[in-house]
């Protein structure tokens, strides 16, 4: 599987399995068929309620520990450097594992700076291999990034070819910062599935809609976490290897950006004032 290098070395796959919105109840049986097509990276969070149901399924798979990249990210309910740190031990416990690949900050509100010391700390203690943030834009990103030792490794972001993100990957791309896309596939808006541009190219490898749409962001040398619940999905979405998009397909891509998000606008206090009360 395709792989690129964080900046401290660590080495992440480019594709992953996104578990957002998956339920404990369903989400051990996901995880397992994921791993099953071939996913080495799997992307969770203390807020999505389904760690639990993670550390299951990646015991119960048999796959080394040391085989699989496992992210985690911290939530607002646990900002601050004493509570982050007995968050991710508590991550810890609920993954069943002894250290963690990636944990991201999961949102740019309450005491960010706390949970980033606490993050450094459990760095250097050996729990965490690298650190970043996900949501954080513009002058909060540069906040984090210009004042700790530990640079963000990662940066999470609404990332898809109607949201190409291209000013963050300047900015953080002088911190050596890898951008990660969730809702990699616009969570199907502007109707991505069948739309023209994609399909045609498509078209041509013998490939989806879908397929050239993360194949667009990995060969941006962005990381991807596609979710879906059907195990022949999943294989779908991983079976992006076996073909490669010329640069005229890759600048048609590029000019299906619409330099804004389509799923969250981080700067909307509507939604600030939700995340800050929503309860983990």
């Amino acid at each position: 599987m395709q792989k690129t290098i964080l900046n401290n070395g660590v080495e992440m796959p480019l594709i992953g399995y996104g578990v957002f919105q998956i339920s404990p109840e369903i989400c051990t049986r996901c995880v397992r068929e994921a791993l099953d097509v071939g996913y080495r990276s799997i992307d969770t969070a203390q807020a999505y309620y389904n760690e639990e149901a993670v550390g299951t399924a990646l015991k119960e798979s048999g796959i080394a520990r040391e085989d699989i990249f496992l992210t985690t990210k911290v939530w607002i309910s646990n900002a601050g450097e004493e509570k982050a740190a007995k968050s991710i031990d508590e991550s810890l416990r609920k993954l069943q594992t002894d250290y963690l690949d990636l944990v991201l900050i999961h949102q740019p509100f309450g005491d960010y700076h706390g949970t980033y010391r606490a993050m450094e700390k459990a760095v250097k203690q050996g729990k965490i291999r690298a650190i970043g943030l996900s949501n954080f834009y513009n002058d909060r990103f540069i906040d984090v990034a210009e004042t700790y030792e530990i640079k963000p490794a990662v940066l999470q972001l609404e990332t898809h070819v109607f949201c190409q993100q291209k000013a963050m990957r300047d900015l953080v791309n002088e911190y050596g910062t890898k951008l990660m896309a969730w809702a990699p596939l616009a969570e199907g808006k502007n109707n991505l599935f069948n739309d023209s541009i994609l399909s045609e190219i498509g078209e041509k490898y013998g490939k989806t809609a879908a397929q050239v749409a993360l194949k667009f962001l990995v060969s941006e040398d962005i990381i991807i976490i596609p979710k879906s619940v059907h195990k022949e999905r999943m294989a779908e979405n991983l079976a992006i290897e076996d073909f490669s998009l010329i640069e005229r397909e890759m600048q048609i891509i590029r000019t299906m950006d619409t330099g804004h998000t389509l799923i969250a606008d981080f700067s909307n206090p509507a939604l600030a004032k939700f995340l800050l009360h929503y309860e983990d």
